[in-house]
C-alpha cells in the first residue's frame, strides 16, 4: 500500500481545478454532448469552473456521457474514441493528477505510455537494445484491450493503491459513464474505459501494471520487456521459453477478463542474421512495434565496417498511413497559395513525420518523401498551367537548387 498524501479541508481545491483547466485548454478542443468551447469557458470562467469545484468538492459531480467519435485506424477500420465535455476533461484532469502522484513511483521502469518523462522513442531504443541481447520477442496483441476492463477488478486495484474517497468514487463514476452513440442512443458501459479521456490513460496503465508487469517482474524476473499502454513486447532467449511465457501470459490476463488476440500475436525471431535462418521456418523474423519495423538490416560501425544488426525503421503501415493522409490533405488544390506558402502550411505535419520516424533510419522514409514531391510537383503543374508532369518537375528541381530550404524535408536530403 503506497502511503496516503495528507487530508486537506476539502477534497478538491479551486487552484487544482484552475491549474486543471490551464492544462486542459492546452489540449484537444474537440467538443463533448454540452457544445461548450474553449472559449466559452475562457471568457467566462467563474461561469463554468466555480459551479464544477463545487460540485467535485462536495461529491456531487456527475460526469455526462461522453460523445461517441470514429477515427481511421487503416486498413479501413476505425476506432471508437469517448469524448467527454471539456469541463469533464477538466474535472478528470484534477483526479488523475492526484492518482498519479500515488501511483508514478510504482510503476515498472518499462512501462514507457502517457508517463511523465517517458516516450515511445524510449521504448523503442530499449527494444532494439534487449532485441540485441536476446533472440526471440513474442508481440504481444491485447484483444480489445480498452474495451474490456473489467470494472470491478479496476476498482479492486485502486483500492489498493488510495484509500481517498473522492478519488475512488470519482473513477468509479467515470467508468460507468455512458456512450451517447453516433446513432443518437445512450448506451450504458459495464466494462471498459473510454479512449480518449483524460484519467483513461492512467487507468489502463494501473490495470496493466497489475494484471502484466508487476507479474512479470515477480514471477519472472529474468525476463524484459517494454510495454507502451496495450503494445507489448516479451524478449527471451529460445523458442521454448516463448512459448512457456505465452502459455503464462494467456492464463494471466484472463484472470482480468482479458485476451490475448490469437492471429496477431506472435513469436518472433530477431537473431541478427535472421534472414539467412533455416531451422524454423515458420516463424516470422520481423516486428512492428509504436510504427516501427524491426528486423535484420544491415548497419554500420563509425569505422565504416559493416555488419548485421536487428534494428527499427518506419513500418509499411506507418509509410501508408503518411501517404494516406498526404492525398487526403488534396494539397494540389491549394491554389491560393505561392510555393512558400505552401511550404508553411505542410511545415508542421512534416517536421512531425521527420521527429517521430526519423529518429531511427531516417533514410527509409524515402518512399514517402518522394510521393511527397511528386505531389508538389502536381501541385506546381495545377498553379502554373505547366503542360506536362516533366515540366513542373523540372520547376521543382530548380527551385530545390535555388532554395533548398524551402521545405523541411528537402533539407534532409530527399529531394528526388
Amino acid at each position: 500500500m503506497i502511503e496516503e498524501l495528507k487530508p486537506k479541508t476539502q477534497p478538491v481545491s479551486k487552484q487544482q481545478v484552475w491549474s486543471a483547466w490551464k492544462h486542459v485548454k492546452g489540449g484537444g478542443k474537440g467538443l463533448g454532448i454540452d457544445q461548450v468551447s474553449m472559449d466559452d469557458i475562457a471568457c467566462n470562467p467563474r461561469k463554468y469552473l466555480y459551479p464544477l469545484w463545487n460540485r467535485l468538492a462536495s461529491g456531487s459531480y456527475f460526469p455526462p456521457p461522453v460523445k461517441e467519435v470514429p477515427i481511421p485506424k487503416g486498413n479501413d477500420k476505425v476506432r471508437m474514441l469517448g469524448i467527454p465535455t471539456i469541463l469533464d476533461r477538466v474535472a478528470q484532469q484534477v483526479i488523475r493528477v492526484e492518482l498519479e502522484k500515488l501511483v508514478e513511483p510504482i510503476f515498472h521502469p518499462s512501462s514507457f505510455g502517457y508517463r511523465p518523462g517517458k516516450s515511445a522513442h524510449d521504448a523503442v531504443e530499449q527494444c532494439a537494445k534487449n532485441c540485441w541481447e536476446r533472440w526471440y520477442v513474442v508481440d504481444l496483441d491485447i484483444k480489445g484491450f480498452f474495451d474490456n476492463i473489467d470494472h470491478e477488478q479496476m476498482m479492486k486495484i485502486l483500492r489498493k493503491y488510495t484509500s481517498q474517497k473522492h478519488v475512488l468514487l470519482y473513477c468509479e463514476r467515470w467508468l460507468k459513464a455512458s456512450v451517447l452513440k453516433q446513432n443518437g442512443e445512450l448506451q450504458a458501459r459495464s466494462k471498459g474505459t473510454p479512449q480518449g479521456g483524460v484519467i483513461s490513460p492512467l487507468l489502463a496503465n494501473l490495470y496493466l501494471h497489475e494484471a502484466f508487469d508487476q507479474w512479470l517482474a515477480d514471477t519472472q524476473p529474468r525476463i524484459v520487456f517494454e510495454r507502451y499502454a496495450d503494445d507489448i513486447v516479451v524478449h527471451t532467449r529460445s523458442l521454448e521459453q516463448s512459448n512457456f511465457i505465452l502459455d503464462k501470459l494467456k492464463a494471466r490476463l484472463r484472470q482480468y477478463s482479458l485476451e490475448i488476440h490469437p492471429e496477431k500475436t506472435r513469436i518472433v525471431y530477431c537473431y541478427r542474421t535472421a534472414r539467412f535462418f533455416k531451422e524454423g521456418k515458420d516463424i516470422p523474423v520481423s516486428f512492428d512495434f509504436l510504427g516501427f519495423t524491426f528486423k535484420p538490416r544491415i548497419c554500420e560501425k563509425s569505422n565504416g565496417e559493416k555488419f548485421w544488426g536487428f534494428r527499427p525503421a518506419i513500418s509499411l503501415k506507418s509509410q501508408n498511413h503518411i501517404i494516406r493522409e498526404l492525398r487526403n490533405l488534396a494539397f494540389h488544390n491549394w491554389m491560393f497559395h505561392d510555393i512558400q506558402g505552401l511550404a508553411n502550411a505542410l511545415t508542421p505535419k512534416i517536421r512531425g513525420w521527420l521527429n517521430y520516424y526519423g529518429k531511427f533510419r531516417v533514410s527509409e522514409m524515402q518512399r514517402v518523401f518522394r510521393i511527397l514531391n511528386i505531389r508538389i510537383a502536381k501541385w506546381a503543374r495545377k498553379k502554373y498551367k505547366l503542360i506536362t508532369y516533366a515540366k513542373s518537375y523540372a520547376w521543382m528541381k530548380r527551385i530545390i537548387r535555388w532554395y533548398p530550404n524551402t521545405f523541411v524535408h528537402w533539407t534532409y536530403g530527399f529531394t528526388s
